[in-house]
């Protein structure tokens, strides 16, 4: 199951983008997860500093 982003905490600073194996994730002021590519690893999860990820 893919993760997901709370747009309302995410501050949009890519950190979580900087960690994903899958490159999952783009940032367009927030970021998005494109659940097809995630692999549910939990990276993004533990780098974001807004605790706006979690699993879906």
């Amino acid at each position: 199951m893919a993760r997901k982003v709370d747009e309302a905490k995410c501050v949009g600073c890519g950190a979580c983008a900087g960690v994903c194996p899958a490159e999952a994730i783009a940032v367009d002021g927030v970021a998005k997860i494109d659940a097809a590519k995630c692999v549910d690893c939990g990276a993004c999860e533990g780098a974001c500093p807004a605790e706006a990820i979690t699993a879906a």
